[in-house]
């Protein structure tokens, strides 16, 4: 109350002595939502009110005269009425305006996106939104998109690539999403249709294959051909340094495609001393192609542009000549399986291991005489590529987003690899946008992406991250691949962070399989851990969770075993191809992965806290540390020299450090009142920060790409410790003691440092280590 008479007191005198005015001005939410109150102060002169100019404002004056006129009773009542009316008057409108202003939210720019009444309306229940969901998928859509999406092949860069991003854009800008465009200007590389490449055995010519292996080195090498399985390191150990003894130098590395990705086959020989790598399906991985399939890749060990590593490729930027240490430097070719079976037939050497061989007559080794000829005659060209953005945006924070993203380009149909998940990133965006018209307000912001030269190693993808890294740091919290979502039927696979595990299993157990009262978790088994995968580097999620730090997910409905490697040949992957897979369920699947992707999306913008679950990674660092722990008993057991200063204690210490910071947070989230948004934001900031504190500080952006030190690849990561450590063991290399006490300490200082944040306030933090 004694606001409200200050107020009235106030408001009185600007009447009496008003030099200037103060006007609120209640204005309505564009979308409908809760009014905002607008302060404007009036200069002297003139102001605008409601729309209609004023004229100048006349000012209250009195001239005192020099004599003072005699005062009666009468005229002093009539002047305390007066002043006693217009207090009145002041007190009311003070009081009126004193509590518009408490109801009416102040209003405040949260960002350059939107600006966000705090008094944020309440979103549709749950269960609800869920229904909506739903109901909106439409498989008829779906359906009619497929068919269009399928008839034609897509060249990243190419013409029929540029008008799918235009279309894409032009549905964008339908559902008012205020679209965008990324370009960038990079070099892929493309056969030489006028000079095919070749492979020959001795003077014999084996083929002129269609496909290839994107940024192999160009020209022609000859040397001894050596059968090394699928090329895996332990592989090419057994060839070179077991029974067999032989060289790998200045060979020519013959491997069947599976197990690991083509890249890492061609890296693998290169490391060995290898010249030149071919690479075929064999008939007994693949039993559902022909003989003549081609298949098709690259051989860049990372992604994006191998000829800007950790640069974005923007056209105004200045590049030094440089090239990625992911690119082998040999030559590499893949050929089809009738070509590897005429290469078999004329080999001679010792038969091969038992675990070598597939379903050839033969399978030897290869002895010296049998030289092959490998010439590849691919042109790097460059080319500018379109990525396509748009957006739903929040209400709250609309600074942080949810990116769900599909690759539409193909080196061929692409029909399962990309036509789907485009398919379905349309469908989603626009079912969110129905939802929204619904009544759907989303707290945080949806960011639909269409990646293309996804083929080249996530060009795109990588490129766009590369380019607005500084934006996105602590901004995109979760990425939902929908590369490859349908491949098959009868078994689930997915590769996530830890972080997005418990949301991953709990959408699974609330989608429910067709024609049955069981979810989709109940008709897979009903746990999680064995429908899991390690996310690999051709994973479209990759590089968002391994490079950029941000939690991400990919996962796809699979023919047991599971495994989507028929894909590799895409001359297969057609429509028709993947309808005798899943029995013409295409639609259907596509249905239940979309469910299976918004349900996550939506989890992941309804929600006042953040649907990452940090406590998981405590189970991640403990295997980790407790791996590492176990193999320096080992070797302190074995009596290696200098193991003996060798302690394990701090990088316990920060294991725990971790677990109690996770804990602590959970506490926080328990204790804490949803409704109070400046505090759920806080606590939001200590969840987005876990996965991006697990990409080492210690490493070089541009040398290594993929830091994170669990699900990267270098030597910063823990699994290359313990390999490393398990090799010393074995007697397979010797032990250099400042080597690991050098990982130790940055292990232990990337572990401890995000417990550390995920801590809190600076008083908060865990020094016990």
């Amino acid at each position: 109350m004694a606001g409200a008479i200050d107020q009235a007191r106030m408001k009185f005198s600007n009447i009496v002595n008003s030099r200037s005015y103060t006007r609120f001005n209640q204005s309505q939410n564009p979308d409908g939502e809760s009014s905002r109150v607008e302060v404007k102060l009036a200069a002297d002169g003139e102001e605008e009110m409601d729309g209609t100019e004023l004229g100048p404002v006349q000012h209250d004056t009195y001239t005192r005269s020099s004599r003072s006129m005699p005062w009666n009773r009468w005229r002093i009542l009539v002047w305390v009425c007066g002043v006693l009316v217009i207090f009145c008057v002041g007190l009311l409108i003070g009081y009126s305006v004193h509590h518009k202003s408490e109801s009416a939210p102040c209003p405040t720019a949260v960002s350059a996106i939107q600006e966000v009444p705090l008094n944020y309306p309440p979103s549709l229940d749950w269960s609800d939104l869920v229904t909506l969901l739903n109901d909106n998928l439409s498989s008829k859509a779906i359906e009619e998109k497929l068919g269009e999406l399928s008839q034609s092949d897509r060249k990243a860069g190419s013409f029929l690539d540029n008008k799918l991003a235009d279309n894409i854009h032009d549905i964008f800008t339908k559902l008012n999403m205020d679209p965008w465009v990324d370009e960038h200007f990079v070099k892929l590389q493309f056969p030489d249709r006028s000079k095919p490449n070749k492979v020959l055995f001795g003077p014999t010519n084996i083929g002129s294959p269609n496909g290839f292996l994107a940024y192999s080195e160009t020209g022609c090498k000859e040397g001894r051909v050596v059968y090394a399985n699928y090329g895996q390191l332990s592989d090419l150990e057994t060839v070179k340094n077991g029974t067999y003894r032989l060289s790998l130098n200045g060979s020519v590395v013959l491997m069947r495609a599976g197990k690991i990705s083509m890249a890492q086959k061609v890296m693998n020989a290169a490391k060995m001393g290898a010249i030149a790598a071919l690479i075929y399906p064999d008939p007994a991985d693949y039993r559902n192609i022909s003989e003549n399939t081609d298949l098709y890749g690259h051989v860049h060990l990372g992604s994006g542009d191998p000829y800007t590593p950790g640069f974005p490729s923007f056209n105004h930027t200045q590049f030094p000549p440089a090239k990625s240490s992911g690119l082998p430097g040999i030559l590499a070719q893949t050929i089809t399986a009738n070509m590897a079976q005429a290469i078999f037939e004329k080999m001679g050497g010792d038969d091969a291991p038992d675990r070598f061989k597939g379903d050839f007559p033969s399978y030897k080794l290869g002895r010296e005489g049998d030289n092959v000829t490998v010439v590849v005659n691919n042109n790097l060209v460059d080319t500018k590529i379109h990525n396509v953005f748009g957006v739903i945006k929040g209400y709250v924070d609309p600074d942080r987003y949810v990116v769900i993203g599909a690759q539409r380009d193909s080196l061929s149909l692409g029909y399962a690899k990309s036509t789907v998940g485009t398919t379905l990133l349309l469908e989603l965006a626009r079912v969110f946008t129905e939802l929204k018209k619904s009544g759907f307000r989303p707290k945080r912001s949806i960011v639909f992406a269409s990646w293309t030269a996804g083929d080249f190693g996530n060009v795109g993808v990588t490129e766009w991250l590369e380019g607005y890294w500084a934006s996105l740091d602590r901004k995109a919290f979760t990425y939902i691949s929908l590369d490859g979502v349908v491949t098959g039927a009868g078994s689930f696979r997915a590769s996530a962070s830890p972080l997005l595990h418990t949301l991953l299993q709990k959408t699974l157990g609330k989608v429910k399989s067709p024609g049955s009262k069981l979810s989709l978790l109940q008709s897979y088994g009903g746990v999680l851990p064995p429908l899991l995968k390690t996310m690999q580097m051709d994973d479209g999620a990759y590089p968002f969770l391994a490079m950029s730090g941000i939690p991400s997910v990919s996962f796809s409905f699979v023919s047991p075993p599971a495994s989507a490697e028929e894909y590799f040949g895409p001359i297969l992957d057609d429509k028709a191809h993947l309808d005798s897979l899943t029995n013409k369920k295409v639609v259907e699947l596509s249905v239940l992965a979309a469910q299976v992707a918004g349900q996550m999306a939506l989890r992941l913008v309804h929600d006042h806290i953040l649907r990452l679950d940090v406590t998981k990674y405590s189970d991640v660092i403990t295997n980790h540390v407790n791996a590492i722990i176990q193999h320096v008993d080992a070797l302190k057991n074995n009596n290696v020299i200098k193991t003996e200063s060798l302690s394990t204690k701090w990088l316990n210490a920060a294991k725990s450090s971790y677990s109690r910071a996770a804990a602590s947070l959970n506490t926080d989230i328990g204790n804490t009142d949803l409704n109070d948004m400046e505090m759920c934001r806080i606590i939001n900031n200590r969840i987005m920060k876990v996965e991006q504190n697990f990409l080492s500080p210690y490493v070089s952006l541009r040398d290594v790409p993929f830091r994170h030190i669990f699900l990267g690849d270098g030597w910063q990561t823990t699994t290359d410790l313990e390999k490393y450590l398990g090799d010393v063991h074995e007697n397979k290399t010797s032990f250099d003691i400042d080597q690991v006490l050098n990982k130790f300490a940055l292990l232990t200082w990337t572990i401890q440092g995000c417990a550390n944040d995920l801590a809190g306030d600076i008083w908060s933090l865990d020094n016990e280590i």
